[in-house]
């Protein structure tokens, strides 16, 4: 099954990136494991593939099974050359609505299950010299806006893990790309992967607009995931794969616009942050 292709670790695969990347995968000839909470999602693929890919169930909250999984696909294939971490969910809510319990959720499925699952495999990718970590985080890993303070606060924290890992795995050959993807037509903002926090009206105008922006966008966002596994895999062949690629050009423009604004602010205030150096007057 492995001989002739890549092995793809893929979170999150029944549907959305996950499902696109699988796809594009098992187009260029590679093998697939593809994990998903409800692994039925992904009977037709097997189905059409069943000497390339694999469904296997997984929660990425849950710590044990992850080391469980990871240790099973290693001893079977004997390697993952690309895990993508996708699994994910959106959370709406204004920061005083996020609970707590709302808040330690989404970054065990963001943050501490993707880092849980890239530790496990990291040492065979380190032994063997090449490997490639996908990550999938968003437009919003570097920027934020009333409603989405939790959400981004996640990706803002898995863009960092990886960040710095890049720095850190690139002599042993590993490749770390993070995915910064825009309004795609996945399934985020539909009913089963969207959580709204408890309303209170003193948001209800501010956040009020980001809950509509969810709810009546399901199905229409202009990002096409097809194109976007393209693209990810064009920017993994490359000889100098990027750090951080940006997908759809709502996403573009959300970035280029917030990295001038943070530029603009600095600027401003660079006299009294270079001011208070020892030795400045």
């Amino acid at each position: 099954m492995t001989e002739n292709g890549k092995v793809w670790l893929v979170t999150g695969a029944s549907s959305g990136f996950g499902r696109a990347i699988a796809e594009a995968a098992v187009a260029a000839g590679d093998t697939v494991v593809g994990t998903a909470r409800r692994t039925e999602a992904l009977a037709d693929l097997v189905a059409a593939h069943p000497d390339r890919v694999e469904a296997i169930g997984l929660d990425m909250t849950d710590g044990g099974r992850i080391d469980v999984v990871a240790a099973d696909v290693l001893a079977r294939y004997g390697r993952v050359d690309v895990l993508v971490n996708n699994a994910g969910r959106t959370q709406v809510g204004a920061f005083e609505e996020t609970t707590d319990r709302e808040l330690r959720d989404l970054f065990e499925l963001h943050v501490f299950g993707p880092a849980r699952l890239t530790r496990a495999l990291l040492s065979q990718m380190r032994e063997r010299g090449s490997g490639s970590i996908v990550n999938i985080s968003s437009f919003g890993g570097q920027l934020s806006f009333a409603g989405f303070s939790a959400y981004s606060a996640t990706k803002a924290a898995l863009e960092q893990l990886s960040e710095g890992l890049a720095d850190e795995v690139a002599p042993f050959g590993i490749k770390v790309l993070i995915v910064e993807p825009g309004a795609f037509r996945t399934n985020l903002f539909g009913k089963d992967a969207a959580h709204f926090s408890q309303q209170h009206p003193a948001y209800t105008e501010k956040v009020g607009a980001t809950r509509k922006l969810l709810q009546d966008g399901d199905g229409t966002q202009p990002g096409d995931p097809a194109k976007a596994a393209a693209a990810i895999r064009l920017a993994l062949d490359a000889q100098n794969t990027p750090l951080r690629l940006a997908l759809g050009s709502d996403a573009v423009d959300s970035l280029v616009g917030h990295l001038d604004s943070v530029r603009a602010e600095l600027a401003t205030w660079e006299n009294i942050s270079r001011g208070t150096d020892f030795g400045t007057q």
